[in-house]
């Protein structure tokens, strides 16, 4: 009797799995191999919403499944967002968003605190760039996508977060925070003398083109004739930002080119009659995406001098795609590439001059330079100097290429 009363829920799941799949194959004009594939995915769902021991949500079930297939690509930087992520990470990419102030990088399955920006909760509460991240609200970061765990961090104003953090030398901690409106202003600048000038770009959103031309402006009225670019620490973000200031320094040609799967080529350009003021630019192992790629640029055309450590290696373009209920996907649909054709995916930009740091730079608006610390700052200010004092950009000349 038993078995039976459990060949028909077998054959009702059935039945009513191939009246969906042949409806849905006829909508698609799926073939016979897609059919069967897309066939198994109907028949687990029509048999868990009839049997399952309690009453399930066929909503749940899709999202679960959208979900599986992103983390079955492999890709940290492919998310499915259900609905409170999507509506955080468009808040993100705006400029204003309610977080704790850091940024995050992933790499290796880890999530890693990358920069921390001044007088957000994090700094406040005493999170430092190296600090590994390993569960939010009690939920260990291996279970969620890396994506995911950044989203998960930021939510409501005034709403608690608490995190596990890994810092070497000391035992995890458990730091409860309370989340900001944390409103990011990404550039930042001064005159490091009557010569030389200082930017920094902590990362790219909708308004860093436009903040990056203002601060230019301001230091070519004080009689900058050279300025040293630190994108130590910026994760990357939205690449029109990045391409906007690339107009501005890199001479006329490929910025860069974004190409997708099918071969299918996007290129940015600059129409600049050529480089205005000699440039060394600052990198480190934390520098990503929109930042590589402006790095790669300028590195390419021969408009800067790139000192620092290999950067990051995030080569790939996402784009946010809008779903039916408040949700969206994140997905990496091509691959930037520099003027050069080089694809730095999970390879990085290779520094001119190569100077490690034993401890992460200055804090991104801490413009009270130290060069005696900064090795690396001091190496950029002393290539710059040589070049403004020349009064040209020396490409040709060994000594930045030896004195390191």
């Amino acid at each position: 009797m038993k078995k039976k009363i459990f060949g028909g829920i077998i054959l009702t799941a059935l039945i009513s799995a191939a009246l969906t799949l042949g409806f849905v194959c006829l909508l698609l004009g799926l073939n016979s191999s897609n059919a069967l594939d897309l066939g198994r995915f109907f028949i687990a769902m029509r048999f868990i919403e009839g049997n399952y021991v309690q009453e399930v949500d066929r909503r749940t079930l899709i999202d679960g499944a959208i979900n599986g297939m992103v983390n079955s690509l492999g890709d940290p930087h492919s998310v499915y967002l259900a609905p409170q992520l999507y509506s955080q990470l468009r808040a993100e990419t705006s400029g204003a968003f309610g977080g704790i102030g850091v940024y995050m990088g992933f790499k290796n399955g880890g999530v890693q605190v990358v920069s921390v920006i001044p007088d957000g909760p994090g700094q406040k509460a005493g999170l430092q760039a190296g600090d590994e991240i390993l569960a939010v609200d009690g939920q260990p970061v291996e279970e969620i996508s890396p994506g995911e765990v950044a989203l998960k961090i930021r939510g409501e104003i005034g709403t608690p977060v608490e995190l596990l953090i890994h810092r070497e030398g000391f035992d995890d901690t458990l730091y409860n925070l309370t989340r900001e409106n944390i409103k990011v202003k990404t550039v930042a600048g001064k005159m490091i003398d009557d010569k030389l000038g200082y930017i920094k770009i902590s990362n790219f959103s909708e308004n860093t083109g436009d903040e990056f031309k203002d601060t230019l402006a301001e230091l070519e009225r004080a009689g900058m004739k050279g300025f040293v670019l630190d994108m130590r620490q910026n994760p990357g973000g939205v690449i029109n930002g990045c391409i906007e200031i690339g107009q501005e320094l890199v001479p006329a040609g490929t910025i860069t080119s974004v190409i997708k799967r099918d071969g299918s080529k996007e290129v940015y350009t600059s129409d600049l009659a050529a480089a205005k003021f000699p440039i060394v630019v600052l990198i480190d192992h934390n520098s990503a995406s929109a930042a590589e790629l402006l790095s790669g640029a300028l590195q390419d055309t021969k408009a800067a001098i790139v000192v620092g450590e290999t950067s990051y290696g995030k080569g790939s373009v996402q784009t946010l795609i809008p779903m039916a209920h408040d949700d969206g996907l994140k997905l990496t649909i091509a691959k930037y590439y520099t003027p050069n054709g080089k694809c730095i995916d999970g390879l990085g930009i290779t520094p001119d001059v190569e100077i490690k740091m034993p401890a992460p730079p200055h804090p991104m608006y801490d413009l009270n330079l130290d060069t005696e610390s900064d090795l690396q700052l001091a190496k950029a200010e002393e290539l710059l100097r040589h070049q403004v004092d020349a009064g040209k950009i020396l490409f040709d000349d060994d000594f930045w290429k030896t004195s390191n």
